[in-house]
């Protein structure tokens, strides 16, 4: 069950108060005026102390922030099969230290192999073979030590998400006394099993991604029409453990889906908009040794040097990115441009999201770079289907009635946020026993500010 209160986690607080002021509330009581709630019940939320369950979600979700995230979660008894904190530590600090070691090696190997070409047919390459032969055979026997260990860590995780089922399981429906809402219109949609519809894009999109040489995409739509969830969606749904979605769905996209790297980065996060600072989030990410000084021409090298498995590279808000940005410049794009087709095998594709074309946005921002061009399939996006809209519906915890759901994709128009709302006002109504329709007017009420999405219903 769901604890009847929750409270901000206390390393969110100082993001929770920030998302004040992000969204336009110059003050606590503005928020509080805005949704109807007490400036108690605000100052309480953002200073981490317990408020009301429903009151937690609509704050959180008003600011534009995932609930589940942020909220302090009580630790849970350590299981016996299960890594303790201090055995996982040391297993992260040994696989980091044999990751470095590798690096170094895979280094000298290169190295050796370069020698043997220039030192072709002298008296010293008998000696460079030998001695290419132990490297190589030490840089083998730390691979397969660090495989070993990056086994032992997944193996752990797998346990602890399949000993946390019977608490996380959303799966069956039941009463909504404390159960979470599977209806989400804030923060994007991250878990796989709350996300409908847009098979068409996924399918044509996971083609580009299961063959070699990868191939890059463009996500584009309106605003709030769901880009940002689509590419958490790619992320995460072909390593999600089957428990965790929904019945039937589906998730087998990729042949070898553990073999791929999937890096989300989010242009709207400062930390991004600096050139050394992306360039370290993705080698981190990767999990490749951090060049001194970490610019392109290091962060070339490093990545065509070591980058061998399939990593696909999400840019979520690419706009944000051409337009604040400076650092980000022409020459970084052609840079990762040259590093996607030239230099990593095939191994690597970028996903962008965008309101408007690569290539319109790069001219309307004045980059010329050919990086733009690459993105040779767009996926737009539009409404849902009526089946994937009423799918949608039907993962209602209470069933809605015949007349409600054709009001609800009537009003909608199938557009996955409209719907969100729209069934959460429903949700709320029946939770309540409220036997009356004040919810349609609420619903009404609250899609007002996304009319934008229906312009082109609306003009027909």
């Amino acid at each position: 069950m769901m604890a009847r209160s929750l409270r901000v986690a206390p390393e969110y607080i100082n993001q929770v108060k920030s998302a004040l002021g992000r969204n336009g509330y110059p003050s606590q009581q503005s928020l509080a005026t805005h949704i109807e709630l007490s400036v108690s019940i605000v100052k309480s939320f953002l200073t981490g102390k317990p408020v009301d369950y429903l009151n937690f979600v609509e704050l959180s979700q008003e600011l534009g922030l995932d609930w589940r995230e942020i909220a302090y979660k009580e630790p849970e008894p350590q299981s016996p099969r299960t890594l303790s904190t201090e055995q996982q530590f040391r297993l992260e600090e040994k696989r980091d230290g044999l990751q470095q070691a590798w690096n170094i090696q895979h280094e000298k190997v290169k190295r050796i192999r370069q020698g043997l070409v220039i030192e072709d047919g002298t008296t010293n390459q008998f000696k460079l073979e030998q001695q290419f032969k132990q490297e190589e055979a030490k840089l083998v026997s730390l691979e397969a030590e660090l495989n070993q260990i990056e086994a032992a860590l997944q193996l752990a995780l797998q346990i602890q998400i399949s000993e946390n089922k019977v608490q996380i399981s959303p799966l069956q429906p039941q009463p909504t006394n404390g159960e979470a809402s599977p209806f989400i219109t804030g923060a994007p949609i991250t878990q796989p099993r709350h996300f409908f519809g847009r098979e068409k894009e996924l399918k044509r999109l996971f083609n580009l991604l299961k063959r070699h040489p990868l191939q890059n995409a463009a996500i584009i739509g309106k605003k709030r029409s769901g880009k940002t969830s689509l590419l958490h969606y790619l992320k995460n749904i072909t390593t999600t453990p089957a428990q965790q979605l929904r019945p039937k769905q589906k998730s087998d996209w990729l042949p070898h889906p553990e073999n791929y790297h999937w890096i989300f980065v989010d242009l709207q996060d400062a930390r991004m908009q600096s050139r050394e600072g992306l360039l370290k989030y993705i080698l981190e990410s990767l999990k490749l040794q951090l060049p001194t000084p970490c610019d392109l021409d290091h962060f070339m090298d490093v990545v065509s040097d070591n980058l061998h498995s399939p990593t696909v590279i999400l840019l979520d808000e690419i706009g944000v990115g051409l337009q604040r940005c400076p650092e980000l410049d022409d020459g970084f794009w052609e840079s990762l441009r040259s590093l996607a087709t030239n230099h990593t095998g095939g191994n690597l594709a970028f996903i962008l999201a965008t309101p408007e074309s690569p290539i319109e946005i790069a001219h309307d921002t004045g980059h010329g770079s050919p990086f733009f061009n690459i993105f040779a399939y767009t996926a737009n996006l539009g409404a849902l289907t009526q089946t994937e809209a009423r799918e949608l519906i039907a993962s209602s915890p209470i069933p809605f009635s015949d007349e409600d759901v054709e009001w609800i994709l009537t009003e909608s128009y199938c557009w996955p946020l409209l719907l969100q709302i729209l069934c959460r006002e429903k949700l709320f109504n029946l939770e309540e026993e409220e036997n009356n329709d004040n919810w349609r007017e609420e619903g009404l009420k609250q899609i007002k500010s996304f009319t934008h999405l229906l312009d082109s219903e609306l003009a027909e």
